[in-house]
């Protein structure tokens, strides 16, 4: 039986989070107590809003040291996923550092407005059970003005002028740029997906 812990990060997407996971038909305890997200089978970070603020609420809640230490599969999502690099422009900020690169804004082009705002699609660049099932047809949502780089950990990318990271995985760590709790069925398929990682 799963034990799914989100972690409270103070973002907007906390309650869609917590009732798509829960439409799958896994309960889910919002918390910052460490000895209940070191007990949890499945750990979740979400994020909205700047990553610097993010941080600052894990680093009073003493959130960094455990996350660093988890075991179990670790889900990032939008701020979340930035949160895992070394760094990131937005507030010139260290982040908690499982992944190597520095998040960046997405540069200023003509056309191309920042934030990403909508739906696109993933680029395979390996496989991986995140994204059993997925196929070139699978559309996901985004809300962001920064992005991660393009690493040997990119399991799939989307490209808004450039290719930017928009799934990554490192042993037990996992992150997802775009927003699975508004992604209609493909958010769904990859929060099961998540859910089913041992």
């Amino acid at each position: 039986m799963s034990r799914l812990a989100i972690i409270d990060s103070g973002g907007a997407n906390i309650a869609s989070l917590r009732y798509a996971v829960e439409r799958l038909g896994i309960d889910a305890v919002l918390t910052t107590d460490v000895q209940v997200i070191r007990n949890a089978t499945h750990v979740i970070l979400p994020g909205v809003g700047a990553a610097a603020d993010c941080m600052g609420r894990l680093q009073r809640a003493g959130l960094v040291e455990p996350i660093l230490k988890l075991q179990q599969p670790f889900l990032g999502v939008c701020v979340g996923m930035q949160l895992l690099f070394d760094s990131s422009e937005e507030g010139n900020v260290d982040c908690i550092g499982l992944l190597p690169g520095r998040v960046q804004r997405i540069p200023d082009r003509q056309g191309l407005p920042v934030p990403h705002m909508g739906w696109n699609t993933l680029d395979s660049a390996r496989s991986s059970p995140l994204l059993k099932n997925f196929t070139a047809d699978d559309y996901v949502y985004y809300v962001h003005s920064y992005c991660a780089p393009v690493t040997s950990d990119t399991l799939a990318t989307t490209t808004y002028g450039d290719a930017f990271s928009a799934v990554v995985q490192h042993n037990n760590i996992f992150g997802v740029q775009f927003h699975p709790e508004r992604s209609a069925k493909s958010g769904a398929k990859l929060l099961k997906n998540f859910i089913d990682l041992t």
